[in-house]
This record gives structure tokens, sequence and C-alpha cells, in this order.
């Protein structure tokens, strides 16, 4: 297994721990920034459209929250447990990693779910907390946006797997939030351009995606409408039954 030193540096694990402690500047954009990066380091040149680091950092924090005895609790994927959701992320992060660098091969050329929703076992959290950092790091270049990649075994534009790769991040992050029973703020960013990203599917659902979409207001809250347009219940909560694929 990669060590997350050495994509980052030795220093990188007490960094990330001190990240929330670290302040420059005055307001939330400076915060933003420190925090930014304290967990994924300097990275201020030369990025991709989409930055993953956001959506990232979010499931980052969720991952100590995670205790033994709620592995087995159900999420708002229908028929997922926490500890398939896990898996699911576990897979993903590798599988859009290898999409990035333009490593084609077994990772890419399968769908990691081929067999159904892995469940997360032994050292998940320290594996995903490696997985997370080392997936916005393949995404941050330039190049890792051009040309195109291969996920699940379909050949597509480099820039539609990353915004496909954004989805995964913040959906199931918010998916494994509220299996938690916490809190989930989406940034604005993130939320703006998956907003345009659900838009380009079926509301009938697409199989092996989304569910059907759920009924909201008209002024429903925009990250609540773009939960809503991929099957998922914005107001669920961990006592009810899932409702989204």
């Amino acid at each position: 297994m990669e060590r997350t030193s050495e994509r980052h540096g030795d220093d990188y694990d007490a960094r990330l721990r001190a990240a929330d402690d670290v302040q420059h500047g005055e307001g939330r954009e400076a915060e933003h920034s420190a925090e930014h990066d304290a967990r994924h380091g300097d990275l201020t040149t030369g990025h991709g459209p989409i930055d993953l680091a956001p959506a990232a950092d979010r499931l980052m924090r969720l991952i100590p929250l995670v205790e033994e005895d709620r592995l087995d609790d159900p999420t708002p994927c229908r028929g997922r447990t926490v500890r398939e959701l896990l898996g699911h992320l576990l897979g993903l992060t590798l599988a859009f990693r290898a999409a990035a660098e333009k490593d084609l091969g077994p990772l890419t050329d399968t769908s990691p779910d081929g067999d159904g929703w892995p469940q997360a076992t032994g050292d998940w959290p320290e594996r995903l907390a490696e997985r997370l950092p080392a997936l916005v790091t393949a995404w941050y270049p330039e190049d890792a946006w051009r040309g195109s990649t291969r996920a699940g075994g379909l050949d597509l534009p480099a820039e539609a797997a990353g915004v496909v790769a954004l989805g995964e991040l913040v959906l199931h992050g918010w998916d494994l939030a509220r299996a938690l029973g916490q809190p989930y703020d989406c940034d604005e960013e993130s939320t703006r351009l998956l907003g345009i990203y659900v838009e380009g599917f079926d509301p009938a659902g697409t199989p092996g995606m989304f569910a059907p979409a759920v009924d909201v207001a008209a002024d429903a809250e925009p990250f609540d409408a773009v939960l809503a347009r991929t099957g998922r219940d914005p107001a669920w909560e961990r006592v009810a039954a899932g409702q989204a694929s």
C-alpha cells in the first residue's frame, strides 16, 4: 500500500490533524485556504477546472465518527449499509485516481462494484484517509482534465470523469453523513456544478446510478434539489428506510 507521505510529505498526517487549528488572515475564505493547504499541500498553480478538495475534506471529517457498532446501520442508498458504502468509497477512490492519471487497466476497465458493493473491513479508516487526498491530488493538474480516460469500463472525456468523481464524493459524503446523523453542508461551487451534472439524467431514474427523482418544493435549497434529482430524499433520517440507489 502506498503511504500518504509518499505523495504529500512526512508531516502530512500531523498537518491533517492540525488543519482545523490553522488560522491565516481573517474571514472564512482565508480559513478555508489554510485548511486546504494543510490537508492537501500548497496547490496554487496549474490546477484543473474543478477542485475536489472541499468534498474530500468533508468525507475526511466523517471517518473518525464511524463507530464499529454503526457499520451495519442503513444509509440513504437503498439496501446499502454503512459498511457497504465505505467499501464502495474505498473502491471508487482508487478507480477515479487511476482515471485521472490515465493509468488504464484493471482499476478503470471494470466496475469496482461488478459483484455488488464490497464491505469495508480491517483498517478501512486508514486506507480511506490515504486514498481521499491522493484522489484530490490526482485531479489537480490541468492534464488530468484533458483528453479521454476510462472509468467503469467506459471510455469518456476526462473532464466528464472528473465531474463524476466529484459527484461520487459529494453524494456519498451526504449519504454517510445522514447515516451517522450528521449535518452535511455542500460548498456553493460543488452544488452549482452538480446541479448542471444531474440535469443531464432522466428524472425517471438511471439504472446503476440514480433512482427516480424525488419531488421537492420549487423553492428548495439548491443542494436539496441536486439530492432529489439523484433519487435522494433530502429529509432522510437514519431511522427511515433508504431512498436512493
